[in-house]
């Protein structure tokens, strides 16, 4: 698995000061605004990309397949100001390398599907492109969080061809069923509206409700199999036999034997 190339620009003097102590050098600052401009910008190109690529699958399976495990689509970039944030909050060197290499959910996709078993089908149809890279994989459903989270996360890293050069851009990319991505609006919600402290007992009806969406995902995934398993045999090529010939021999030997009457 290839590692990502940090692109590592001018990294020196991130503070922002001149030579002069308690002067601030506006030319510097200009310099290092652009600079960080250009740098988001390129994660806004890697979603682009991702979301391309997405999009791409589900007309492919409205075109080919009965059936589209992709229900809708959504993506988010980290504002400047949360990752800064984050960047001092975890101690990481103030500078562009530093980020690149370790935050690496500023360009996030979602993807949200029907049924459970949709979840890994998309995951290795993303994995198995070409220039797609997994540098990371945290399997939130198998082993939900303490909350009741739920939700398949891919680190992966892409291409962004641009202008003067190309680079490989983190995107973290969450993969989830319709249940669990409604459980988690839901304890976002609570969660920024008590300021990240959540009653106990609002936590335990949201643990519960983690526990009701498992339960209707697993039996909309029994539902969706069983369908499944009739449309197969309605579809079997059994079907199209001719059976002329086995009711032609099933007359014969009637008459030829005829029964009581």
């Amino acid at each position: 698995m290839g590692a990502m190339k940090p692109w590592n620009p001018d990294t020196t003097a991130v503070d922002g000061f001149s030579g002069e102590p308690g002067r601030i050098d506006v030319e510097h600052v200009r310099a290092l605004r652009e600079q960080f401009v250009d740098f988001m910008l390129g994660y806004k190109f890697a979603i682009d990309e991702i979301t391309t690529k997405i999009n791409i699958l589900r007309e492919d399976f409205n075109s080919t397949h009965e059936y589209n495990p992709i229900e809708h689509v959504g993506s988010r970039l980290k504002s400047p100001e949360s990752v800064l944030e984050k960047v001092q909050r975890k101690n990481y060197p103030m500078n562009l390398a530093a980020i690149r290499e370790n935050v690496l959910d500023i360009a996030g996709v979602r993807v949200v599907c029907s049924f459970i078993s949709d979840i890994a089908a998309i995951r290795d149809m993303l994995a198995g492109q070409e220039d797609i890279t997994v540098l990371e994989e945290r399997d939130y459903i198998t082993h939900r969080k303490p909350n009741g989270y739920q939700s398949l996360h891919l680190i992966v890293s892409i291409p962004v061809f641009r202008s003067a050069r190309t680079e490989r851009i983190p995107v973290e990319i969450q993969i989830r069923t319709i249940a669990m991505d409604f459980w988690a609006s839901l304890e976002h919600k609570i969660y920024y509206k008590y300021r990240g402290e959540v009653p106990p007992n609002l936590r335990s009806d949201l643990a519960q409700a983690a526990e009701v969406a498992t339960q209707l995902d697993e039996k909309m995934e029994a539902l969706h199999r069983q369908v499944d398993r009739t449309a197969q045999v309605r579809s079997s090529p059994a079907d199209s036999l001719d059976l002329s010939a086995l009711y032609d021999n099933l007359a014969a030997d009637r008459s030829a034997h005829p029964g009581p009457s």
